[in-house]
């Protein structure tokens, strides 16, 4: 019998409490969501079975020095996978609706409120001003430089971040359509917007060549992302390095979403991560995502108080950096109101505006912060 209960005190089981068990429920969620409702399964999947994983008493985990996990987190905790997550969607994105109307990168912009609303929030909520710059970037709506940012400014606060930021990226489709409904009219909703003009090859290889520039003389804190980001771009575009391109966009960014999603995904373990620090951030995390929904809205609506040509306002809400399912949202609201009416191609321009505003928004705060 001594053998047995010597056993049994090495197991999981016996070492399982509520908080574990609670993670571990958290985790099924994600994997559900994922895959029943297709909620950014490439992310929610790998990180709720990551969250298993993290909470399984007696495993090695991202804490434990020198185990599987750990070294996995590596990339995490310094800031590695972002910008490779950066340099892959590079090389899927298509600049040219932002080339050929840039005034729309000003949704962009506006989008990022968002970001310093929840700072002065996060201070009001007594985090100190580093962790109140890592939590503030969730309102980018941008996982791969919330990881940057706080693994630089709060590495403590990497874990309740990602999982926040990544959380309300998934949940794109259910938070924006209420509040496009809310801030616009049904005439609003139903803008049509002229089909953009041609761009040349030329613009779009001198687009990244010169955003790069431009961009990481703004904020040189953000020059891994941003760098990355215009790097696979111009990869894309060149038309002469597409087996690059295509690597980047395909078996480079799956691996590195393999490892970031498991790695932060285990990094939420329960003692570490059941904290009042981390319900904070996750009502911050709610809090900045509508701000920066409604601040493009509301953009997009003062901006047609001077354009003879009206833009539709719902694209406002494809500021923010989940790309490309906010402009998908807004696709798919404007056709439920004119069926005609074809707003991907629009909400695009302001949408990859997002990603490079909050990679600027992140160098600013890390070269205020850092």
């Amino acid at each position: 019998m001594g053998e047995i209960y010597n056993f049994l005190s090495t197991t999981g089981l016996a070492q399982m409490g509520w908080h574990y068990f609670f993670m571990i429920l958290v985790g099924l969620s994600f994997i559900y969501l994922g895959i029943s409702k297709e909620y950014e399964p490439l992310l929610l999947v790998p990180i709720g079975f990551g969250i298993v994983l993290g909470n399984l008493p007696g495993t090695f985990g991202v804490y434990t020095e020198n185990s599987v996990m750990n070294l996995i987190y590596f990339g995490v905790k310094s800031g590695i996978y972002p910008p490779l997550i950066f340099l892959g969607i590079g090389a899927m994105t298509d600049f040219s609706t932002l080339i050929a109307n840039p005034k729309l990168i000003l949704l962009g912009a506006a989008a990022q409120l968002g970001i310093f609303a929840t700072f002065m929030g996060s201070l009001l909520l007594s985090f100190n001003v580093m962790e109140a710059g890592a939590i503030g970037i969730i309102g980018g709506a941008d996982g791969p430089t919330s990881i940057f940012l706080s693994s630089k400014l709060a590495p403590h606060l990497v874990g309740p971040i990602a999982i926040a930021a990544y959380s309300y990226m998934a949940l794109v489709p259910v938070i924006q359509p209420p509040i496009i409904k809310i801030l616009t009219t049904k005439r609003e909703r139903k803008i049509r917007m002229k089909t953009p003009r041609l761009v040349s090859k030329k613009e779009k290889i001198l687009f990244p060549v010169i955003g790069a520039i431009v961009t990481i003389l703004i904020a040189p804190g953000a020059s891994a992302l941003l760098g990355m980001l215009f790097f696979g771009n111009l990869l894309k575009e060149s038309g002469v390095t597409e087996r690059l391109a295509k690597s980047a966009r395909t078996s480079l960014i799956d691996i590195v979403t393999i490892l970031l999603g498991l790695a932060v995904g285990a990094s939420t373990q329960a003692d570490i991560f059941l904290q009042l620090s981390s319900i904070k951030i996750f009502i911050l995390g709610a809090f900045s995502f509508c701000i920066a929904t409604s601040s493009g809205l509301i953009f997009a609506k003062t901006m047609n108080l001077f354009l003879k040509e009206k833009i539709n306002p719902m694209i406002g809400a494809a500021g923010v950096s989940a790309v490309p399912d906010s402009a998908r949202v807004v696709h798919i609201v404007g056709q439920k109101y004119d069926k005609n009416n074809f707003l991907l191609m629009h909400a695009m321009a302001p949408n990859v505006a997002g990603v490079i505003g909050s990679a600027i928004a992140a160098g600013v705060l890390l070269g205020i912060l850092g």
